[in-house]
């Protein structure tokens, strides 16, 4: 039934009466890569080393960390940095005292924040599930908060062992959270990340890496110093932080993606870029952005893929369960056809074989 109703109202609403897309090349012809974001976060506490671990298991191309600062100048990963819905800081009283407010980005964030803590002390506290309304919440308590050295340890045993079969090894794909505003307190993310990533081997432009931020500065600074690949995210509304005159807009434009060009490889658009919604909720018709994108010589890695029925279109959910699980692989299925070259998923148990699947038509 939800499937017949959403293909009545694409029809009416979306404008998907059109022909149907064809299928169009990725930007040097290679098979679409799945990004494992956050680790196997649909699965496992995001950004632990056990999401990471598993996420590899499962097939992931790269994992991807979010690389925040502690009060000592070490790269963990955490969404955000601050702590209090992805860890038990707040069970801890010792740390009560250290909840406040800051201004992040321009706007007023309460909690406790990375910065304020030693690794020491951080590594004292546990992980917990972000969507507990939506995901299980059984290995909450489990696993630490890993630093990116030990992120990379994990990666450089991994592929030591792929080395040996013969297997392309799996990539990282950091993104530095609120550069600007860890540069403003002292803390730039720049010389931590670029001396771990050489001191893990990571060199030139053919390294499995990508490097991503949402901010501008932050990605030129890193291009000076470095050749390895950089990747602009966007989001479908507001702009960079440090460039508040700047629209995700106006950077999606052929004459923003060209500029892009000059400082980066490709960029990270959230999917509805790529493919908007209709009022309804169902997929409309793609975008020029893949196609603008590529002739930009841009790489297109649209972000965030995931199997609850809370953030699937109308036709690929599976009942009216919020956290029930619908028919992601449709999903990527239709954005394959506009030619991207990667995209970021929580759940790379059905992301994997539908890109193999979906890149093989």
């Amino acid at each position: 039934m939800i499937r017949w109703l959403a293909a009545l109202l694409a029809l009416s609403v979306a404008g998907c009466g059109d022909d149907p897309v064809t299928a169009a090349p990725t930007l040097d012809g290679y098979p679409p890569i799945v990004i494992a974001h956050r680790g196997a976060s649909g699965e496992r506490p995001e950004h632990t080393l056990e999401s990471y671990r598993f996420a590899i298991d499962l097939g992931a191309d790269f994992i991807e960390p979010d690389l925040v600062l502690t009060k000592d100048g070490v790269l963990v990963a955490r969404h955000e940095n601050e702590i209090s819905e992805t860890t038990d800081v707040a069970d801890h009283p010792e740390f009560a005292a250290r909840k406040t407010t800051k201004t992040i980005d321009g706007k007023a964030v309460s909690g406790w924040f990375t910065e304020d803590f030693t690794l020491v002390e951080l590594k004292t506290l546990r992980a917990k599930e972000r969507l507990p309304t939506l995901r299980s919440t059984d290995h909450d308590g489990e696993y630490e908060i890993p630093t990116f050295a030990e992120i990379l340890d994990l990666l450089a045993a991994v592929n030591a062992r792929r080395a040996a079969t013969g297997a392309k090894p799996v990539g990282v794909y950091p993104e530095t959270k609120h550069p600007g505003y860890f540069a403003a307190i002292g803390l730039p993310h720049e010389t931590p990340l670029l001396t771990m990533l050489e001191k893990y081997g990571y060199r030139g432009r053919q390294a499995p890496v990508f490097i991503q931020s949402f901010e501008i500065a932050n990605l030129k600074a890193i291009r000076a110093k470095s050749d390895l690949p950089l990747i602009q995210l966007m989001d479908g509304e507001g702009g960079p932080a440090d460039d508040p005159k700047t629209s995700y807009a106006v950077m999606a434009s052929p004459a923003g993606l060209k500029a892009i060009a000059a400082y980066a490889d490709g960029i990270g658009p959230n999917k509805t870029m790529v493919i908007p919604r209709g009022t309804l909720g169902t997929l409309g018709d793609p975008t020029s952005l893949v196609r603008d994108a590529h002739a930009a010589g841009l790489k297109v890695h649209p972000w965030t893929f995931r199997r609850e029925n809370y953030f699937l279109p109308l036709g690929d959910k599976n009942g009216l369960n919020p956290a029930g699980h619908g028919d992601l692989a449709a999903e990527i299925e239709a954005y394959l056809k506009t030619g991207i070259d990667g995209l970021f998923s929580d759940n790379p148990r059905e992301a994997v074989p539908a890109v193999h699947q979906g890149a093989a038509k």
